[in-house]
């Protein structure tokens, strides 16, 4: 595991996001490179959440998911998390892909909103197999998203309004 220093990797005036750690792929879960950022507001140090990527194919990353993100809860509902993933688009590309796989639990209303704010499309949900569940500690039905690099299908609006 590689730590750094507190510098922004990314920044969008409103949100930087500081590199955590990478991880080298573990062949148990398949995620290839993990690399994981502390989200936190722009200039400063305290940390609102954590987004990650990643690089890797296998059966875990199809219920994992290629970025994992969460907002603590004080932060929540001010698109930090689209905000996060887009700021994370030229790394995804940089790794050669051109679509990832964005998952979350059918009943998790803001991350399906993340989702639709970044323009995803609703692929399926899906039942985790018992194996996964059990050995990868994650729920039992997943809702898979794609996310196209650079489809358009993004919301113009001015969606960081609070």
């Amino acid at each position: 595991m590689l730590f750094r220093r507190y510098r922004p990797e990314y920044s969008d005036g409103v949100i930087d996001l500081i590199p955590l750690h990478i991880t080298p792929p573990d062949p148990s879960l398949g995620f290839g490179h993990e690399q994981i950022w502390r989200i936190t507001l722009h200039d400063h140090r305290r940390e609102i959440g954590q987004i990650s990527y990643r690089d890797g194919e296998s059966p875990c990353v199809y219920y994992y998911g290629h970025i994992g993100y969460h907002i603590d809860a004080p932060w929540r509902g001010r698109h930090f998390a689209a905000r996060a993933c887009r700021l994370i688009r030229d790394e995804i590309r940089r790794s050669g892909k051109t679509t990832v796989v964005i998952t979350c639990d059918p009943d998790n209303v803001p991350s399906r909103k993340t989702c639709e704010r970044l323009g995803c499309i609703a692929e399926r949900t899906v039942r985790v197999p018992y194996e996964i569940r059990e050995q990868h500690e994650i729920g039992p039905v997943k809702r898979r998203f794609i996310w196209h690099m650079d489809d358009g299908r993004e919301k113009n609006r001015d969606e960081y309004a609070d």
